[in-house]
């Protein structure tokens, strides 16, 4: 398959993508509520570690352990309320692929009754984020490059283990192998299309940039809160996309797809090696 032709197939998936998300636009929502709950964390992380120095910066000090133990934590929180929201979401997709009602409480009481499987799952990627945090501080130059290769395979493998936590009742092991057994299936040399979803954000944050640029021409604070406001919009749309496409891509290999996306292009989009 040329690669005009991924292209092309990927352009197609993230329009159909965009008219779910433009179907149901209450979905939006949910990357909100994620972001929202992140910054939340944070802020409790940064007053906690303060409240712990008298609320002076300057005498915060927090040994190896200490620190690694911070991260841990904030690493369990953050895949938690990722894996909750998106999961929420990936829900709602489903929901529509199949001709249901869709609705936020639908998608919120779904992760909701899944919060155990998604709790292991954070504890588990905290702990393989922490080790690899420890190993990157520690060897030097050697550890930025196995850090930067191991991230990328972690990307792809828990491509869709979203998915495989919410409808495989799997642990969080058997979950990543079961989710890199389905990239291995289903990704293939398709990869090159996903570059076009990705191309679809970029444009849009140059035409944000462009259009912030020109009202910095008469007013630079009212420029700047253009490119904020509306990279913070593309970012929170560009999040719901990408969840709406996994669930797609999920669905189709269960054979769950409707008449929403194509199968045969689906098919093409994610050959089999």
């Amino acid at each position: 398959m040329s690669f005009s032709t991924r292209f092309s197939n990927g352009w197609t998936v993230a329009k159909t993508s965009m008219k779910v998300l433009k179907a149901h636009k209450e979905l939006i929502v949910f990357p909100i509520l994620s972001a929202l709950s992140l910054l939340l964390v944070m802020g409790s992380f940064v007053t906690m570690l303060l409240a712990g120095a008298g609320w002076d910066p300057s005498v915060l000090q927090i040994g190896n352990f200490g620190a690694y133990l911070v991260i841990f934590l904030f690493y369990i929180v953050n895949y938690f309320i990722v894996v909750f929201f998106n999961m929420a979401l990936m829900h709602c997709s489903r929901l529509y692929f199949e001709g249901a009602e869709v609705s936020v409480s639908a998608g919120l009481r779904f992760s909701a009754g899944r919060v155990k499987a998604i709790f292991s799952w954070a504890v588990f990627a905290a702990t393989v984020g922490t080790i690899l945090r420890i190993v990157q501080d520690n060897v030097g130059w050697l550890g930025k490059i196995i850090i930067g290769i191991t991230g990328i395979a972690w990307s792809v493998s828990t491509f869709f283990v979203i998915p495989v936590i919410a409808y495989e009742s799997l642990g969080p092991v058997d979950s990543l192998k079961r989710s890199a057994a389905m990239m291995q299936e289903k990704w293939g040399e398709g990869i090159g299309a996903n570059f076009s979803i990705g191309l679809i954000g970029l444009l849009a944050f140059f035409v944000v940039g462009i259009a912030a640029a020109a009202v910095s021409s008469i007013n630079e604070g009212l420029g700047i809160g253009v490119f904020v406001t509306g990279s913070v919009v593309l970012l929170n749309i560009g999040s719901a996309i990408r969840s709406i496409l996994i669930s797609a891509i999920y669905n189709n290999i269960k054979g769950n797809i409707n008449d929403h996306f194509h199968q045969q292009m689906m098919d093409e989009l994610f050959i089999v090696k």
